[in-house]
């Protein structure tokens, strides 16, 4: 991975089967998300964002990355990444509402109150 560049972009209609079969892969029993961002690596999928815009916040449903690449910093891309779409719609919180390590989302900003904001 090093010296490659992650790709972040919004999922679409027709990326639904790759990220079906990425989801089936990394975390079974995950359903496809209807909203998410997809990271990419020399065009391979290796990382789904899972999102829900409310009129408040970005919500991140859930964060799935590729188990040989993990700790290989493409979570905290891919949150930053969100961070930024979320800014451009005039959104100045991201909410977890998935299960998620805590530690990680302590370490990239997050302050648990009823659950984890940004």
């Amino acid at each position: 991975m090093k010296g490659q560049k992650l790709f972040v972009r919004p999922m679409e209609a027709t990326d639904a089967p790759a990220v079906a079969e990425f989801l089936r892969r990394e975390s079974p029993g995950t359903p496809p998300p209807d909203s998410a961002l997809l990271g990419k690596l020399v065009g391979e999928l290796v990382a789904v964002l899972a999102m829900e815009i409310t009129a408040e916040a970005v919500a991140i449903r859930n964060l799935v990355v590729a188990h040989d690449l993990r700790r290989k910093r493409i979570g905290r891309f891919m949150i930053d990444e969100l961070q930024s779409l979320a800014l451009k719609m005039d959104r100045n919180r991201i909410e977890v509402k998935c299960e998620a390590p805590e530690g990680f989302l302590q370490r990239m900003g997050f302050s648990q109150n009823v659950r984890m904001v940004r």
